[in-house]
């Protein structure tokens, strides 16, 4: 989308047009009514825009629930733009420090804005791509606190902020199509300068969940750095870093998991000092846990394991094992039914017996293709498990096994 396209949808006649193509029923032939819009006299440029638009806003409800039917959006804006929920536990930590004034650089759409500022809190909200920020202007137009500019971060004067947040752009320019950027010197605003900024004010630093453990920084402005991995139901979201009055005491890294899967919502969170030693090694037991994505990047999994009474299966492998279970919202738990070795033959007979027809498969540790595996076996039956491929032990000693299992 091009800047005349955003103009045209921005008047009160695309709006109401984008409006009216939101609340289609789903199943509605859309092309057909295309034609009947262009028939109507409607700019086929603006019709464009608003089914576009308008199927943007249907897969924005993931992240902003029934928000999103009354947002606008570019496709990059969207990929980045953190979840309300998530959202929403970022502002918490601005407000409880007291921080009245802050500036959301790199503002996107303008989702985290969005949250500062239901909260009463002043935002000034940044954004360098043109659309992106008329954007973030409607979607902020419901706060008169909120000021939204069309300018590059590293220009603006942030000598009256209290606190800054960040959320770089990790991808080339485009509202179309645009590729992930590896070097962080050409994000936008640069790592480099956020990690400048961020030891002069508080901030908090929104990055890619993947962002090496050994490239965060330990302190910035001679305070400790907080990092926090953040699930969303069994998905890892982000990586945060926190510096200044936004850190935490004695946290060093901390994993976030919110609603875990089967819960609309819940907040559960595992902090560490930097510091954890490794679980150490065992036999299979009669449970296997799989840690969430936020207790693997944060390098917490010997506190799970100290905390589950497990040990780990394999110095490499993110598997624990324990003879007895313990509920955790940290980690996903399955009871063992049978071990056998990773031979697809064998496996397929003990399916066969169980009467498995369901089957989710998971590994860790071994060179297979789950899609291509699950073809090789007879699933046919009422019952359902889990397969886990894994490999046991190292050099001489090591083993691939298939642990058939019930999730718990």
């Amino acid at each position: 989308m091009d800047a005349r396209d955003a103009q045209q949808l921005l008047t009160p006649h695309g709006l109401r047009l984008l409006d009216d193509v939101t609340a289609l029923p789903s199943g509605l032939d859309i092309v057909a009514q295309v034609a009947q819009l262009r028939k109507d006299g409607n700019d086929p440029a603006l019709v464009a825009a608003a089914v576009s638009q308008a199927r943007l806003r249907h897969k924005a409800r993931s992240k902003f629930g029934e928000f999103a039917d009354t947002m606008l959006f570019t496709p990059a804006g969207l990929e980045q733009a953190t979840r309300f929920t998530v959202a929403a536990h970022h502002a918490g930590r601005y407000s409880r420090a007291g921080f009245r004034r802050v500036a959301d650089l790199g503002c996107g759409i303008g989702g985290d804005a969005l949250a500062l500022a239901s909260l009463g809190i002043r935002v000034l909200a940044v954004d360098s791509d043109e659309v992106t920020a008329a954007f973030a202007s409607y979607n902020l137009a419901p706060f008169p606190d909120c000021e939204v500019r069309h300018e590059a971060a590293d220009s603006v004067d942030l000598s009256e902020m209290d606190a800054l947040w960040f959320d770089p752009a990790r991808r080339t320019a485009g509202h179309a199509s645009s590729t992930r950027l590896a070097d962080p010197g050409d994000w936008s605003p640069a790592l480099d300068w956020v990690f400048a900024r961020a030891a002069e004010k508080p901030s908090g630093i929104k990055l890619g969940p993947g962002f090496p453990l050994e490239s965060i920084p330990p302190e910035l402005g001679g305070q400790p750095v907080e990092a926090q991995w953040i699930d969303v139901k069994g998905e890892t979201v982000e990586l945060v870093l926190w510096t200044g009055a936004l850190a935490r005491d004695g946290v060093g890294r901390s994993a976030l998991v919110l609603a875990r899967d089967g819960e609309p919502s819940g907040y559960h969170e595992m902090t560490g000092t930097g510091e954890s030693s490794d679980a150490h090694v065992g036999e299979l037991g009669a449970f296997v846990y799989e840690p969430h994505g936020a207790v693997i990047r944060a390098r917490l999994i010997g506190d799970l394991a100290r905390f589950l009474g497990a040990h780990a299966l394999d110095e490499h492998i993110a598997y624990l094992s324990a003879d007895a279970h313990t509920p955790t919202p940290f980690a996903d738990a399955f009871r063992v039914l049978e071990v056998l070795p990773l031979d697809s033959k064998k496996i397929s007979r003990a399916l066969a017996e169980r009467q498995i027809g369901t089957l989710e498969i998971k590994k860790r540790g071994v060179d297979i293709d789950p899609a291509t595996f699950r073809t090789k076996l007879r699933l046919n039956g009422p019952e359902s498990a889990t397969l886990l491929l894994m490999r046991l032990g190292s050099g001489a000693s090591s083993r691939r096994i298939a642990v058939v299992a019930k999730r718990t």
